[in-house]
C-alpha cells in the first residue's frame, strides 16, 4: 500500500478546516423570574400589566423581522410555539427574552425563546458561529469528545468589539491535541482576511475556501490487487459497496482504477497503519487503558453504523482496523462484507476465514450475520487489551474449534477490567440472538471510562 500527498495551490496560512464544525449544543431555556416582569413569558398581552399600563413591546417592521430556528423547540406552555430546526418564523412582537412569532411553515402563532432563533442572512444562522463564547470556552468546546482535528468555530473577539476570531482543533505529534486561534481582520471596504495574501468578501466565503484547502491537502492510500486475484466485476462490487458506507469511523473510498492491471483502489491514508501493528509498536505499547477503551468505542461506533445499514463485515479484527495520526480508528477491508437482504450471508463452500475470530455458527455452518460480527468484536477486544497478542494463545485452529464446542471461552487477562471482560463474554454468548447489538456496545464503551474513572486514573 502506498501513500500519495496531493497538492493544493491555496494561498494563505495552512488552515485545515473539516466540513463539519464543532458540535453546537442547544442553549438553556430562559427560566421566568417571578420577581421581574421583564423575564416573564406572557401568556397574553395583558399579563403582568398594572391597570391602565401598556405592555412594553414594540411591533417589528415588515422588513427584517424574519428569523430562522437554530434549534428545535417543543413548547412547554399552552401559548408557546413549537418549531423545528431550520424553520422560518415571522417575529410579531418582542417581549424581552420571549418573542411572539408566527411560523411561515405551519402558520401557527405563539411565544418562542429568542435565543433559539436568529435573523436570516446573518452569521448567527451558521452552524460554526458562536456569538457569546470566550476563548477558553471555545477551547473546551473544541476539545470535547466527538470533535477531531479540523473541527472549528467562529466567535466574537473578546478584546476588539465587532471583530471575530477563528478557533481550530489541530493535532501535534509531540503535544497532542491543540487549539489554534486566528484573528479575522477587516478591510476598509468591508472584506475579511486572516492572511493579507488572500481576502474574502464575507466570512462564509473564507470558511469555504479553507475547507477546500483541507479537503485538497489530504494524503491518500493506493491499494493494488494481484493480477487474477479478483475479477473487475467482483472488484467493482466491492468498490460500490464501499461508496454506500460513509461514516467517520469507516475508511473512506476516493476512487478506483480498473482500466489497467493491476487494479487500484484509492482510499484515505491512515498514518499509523493497522491497529494490530500499532498496538505492537513502541508508541502503541505505551497507550494506557482509557485510550484502549476509546479505541474499542470507536470501532463499535463504526460497526453500529454497519449494523444500521444492514450490512455485515465478516472479517472484523485488529488487522482490518486502521489508525490515523490523531489516533482515530477506522474500519477497513470490506472485501468480505456483503449486502444482506435476509439478515444472513451464507459462505461459499470451501471458503476460508480466520477461525480464531469467527463465531461457532459461522465455523460450523458457514452462516454469517451481524451477530457473528459481534462475536469477532469480542475477540478484537482481547487483541486491544493485550496489545496485539494472538487470541487463544498456544492453541491451533483445530484446538479452538474443539474447545468452543465444549463451551470454552478465553479467561480474563491480568490487565483486563472485570467490566470489559464481561462485555467480551456477552459477545461470546453461544446463542447469537443473545449477543448485544453494536449500538449497545458503543453506548457502554463510550461511558465506560467515565463510569469507572476513579478505578483507572492512576494506571501507568
Amino acid at each position: 500500500m502506498g501513500c500519495i500527498q496531493s497538492k493544493s495551490k491555496s494561498r494563505g496560512p495552512e488552515i485545515d478546516l473539516k466540513n463539519n464544525p464543532v458540535r453546537k449544543s442547544e442553549p438553556t431555556i430562559y427560566v421566568p423570574d417571578p420577581t421581574s416582569n421583564k423575564q416573564q413569558r406572557p401568556t397574553n398581552r395583558s399579563d403582568s400589566l398594572l391597570p391602565g399600563q401598556r405592555f412594553p413591546t414594540r411591533e417589528t417592521e415588515e422588513t427584517g423581522n424574519i428569523v430562522v430556528a437554530l434549534y428545535p423547540y417543543q413548547g412547554i406552555h399552552q401559548d408557546d410555539l413549537t418549531f423545528k430546526k431550520g424553520e422560518k418564523l415571522k417575529v410579531l412582537e418582542e417581549h424581552g427574552e420571549w418573542w411572539k412569532a408566527k411560523s411561515l411553515t405551519t402558520k401557527k402563532e405563539g411565544f418562542i425563546p429568542s435565543n433559539y432563533v436568529a435573523k436570516v442572512n446573518t452569521l448567527e444562522t451558521e452552524e460554526w458561529f458562536f456569538k457569546d463564547i470566550t476563548r477558553k470556552d471555545a477551547e473546551r468546546q473544541l476539545l470535547a469528545p466527538g470533535n477531531n482535528a479540523g473541527a472549528f468555530l467562529i466567535r466574537e473577539s473578546e478584546t476588539l468589539k465587532g471583530s471575530y476570531s477563528l478557533s481550530i482543533r489541530d493535532f501535534d505529534p509531540k503535544t497532542g491535541d491543540v487549539i489554534k486561534h486566528y484573528k479575522i481582520r477587516t478591510l476598509d471596504n468591508g472584506g475579511f482576511y486572516i492572511s493579507p495574501r488572500i481576502t474574502f468578501t464575507c466570512i462564509s466565503d473564507m470558511i469555504q475556501h479553507y475547507q477546500r484547502f483541507y479537503n485538497n491537502n489530504t494524503k491518500i492510500a493506493v491499494k493494488t490487487l494481484k493480477p487474477g486475484s479478483m475479477s473487475v466485476e467482483a472488484f467493482m462490487e466491492e468498490a460500490n459497496l464501499m461508496k454506500t458506507l460513509q461514516h467517520d469511523k469507516l475508511v473512506r473510498l476516493y476512487a478506483v482504477v480498473t482500466k489497467q492491471d493491476p487494479i487500484y483502489i484509492i482510499t484515505e491514508y491512515m498514518a499509523k497503519g493497522s491497529l494490530l501493528d500499532f498496538l505492537k509498536s513502541d508508541e502503541g505499547t505505551k497507550i494506557i487503558l482509557p485510550k484502549l477503551i476509546d479505541f474499542s468505542a470507536q470501532i463499535a461506533e463504526g460497526m453500529a453504523y454497519i449494523e444500521r445499514k444492514n450490512y455485515i463485515h465478516r472479517d472484523l479484527r485488529a488487522a482490518n482496523v486502521l489508525v490515523s495520526e490523531s489516533l482515530m480508528c477506522k474500519i477497513a477491508d470490506f472485501g468480505l462484507a456483503r449486502v444482506i437482504e435476509d439478515n444472513e450471508y451464507m459462505a461459499k463452500e470451501g471458503a476460508k476465514f480466520p477461525i480464531k475470530w469467527t463465531a461457532p455458527e459461522a465455523i460450523n455452518f458457514g452462516s454469517f450475520t451481524i451477530k457473528s460480527d459481534v462475536w469477532s468484536f469480542g475477540v478484537l477486544l482481547y487483541e486491544i487489551i493485550t496489545y496485539g497478542k494472538i487470541p487463544y494463545p498456544g492453541m491451533s485452529n483445530a484446538d479452538v474449534m474443539s474447545a468452543l464446542q465444549r463451551g470454552y471461552r478465553m479467561p480474563r487477562m491480568e490487565n483486563c477490567p472485570e467490566e470489559l471482560y464481561d462485555i467480551m463474554n456477552q459477545c461470546w454468548k453461544e446463542k447469537a440472538e443473545e449477543r448485544p447489538t453494536f449500538d449497545y456496545l458503543q453506548s457502554v464503551l463510550d461511558d465506560f471510562y467515565t463510569a469507572t474513572e476513579s478505578q483507572y486514573q492512576q494506571q501507568p
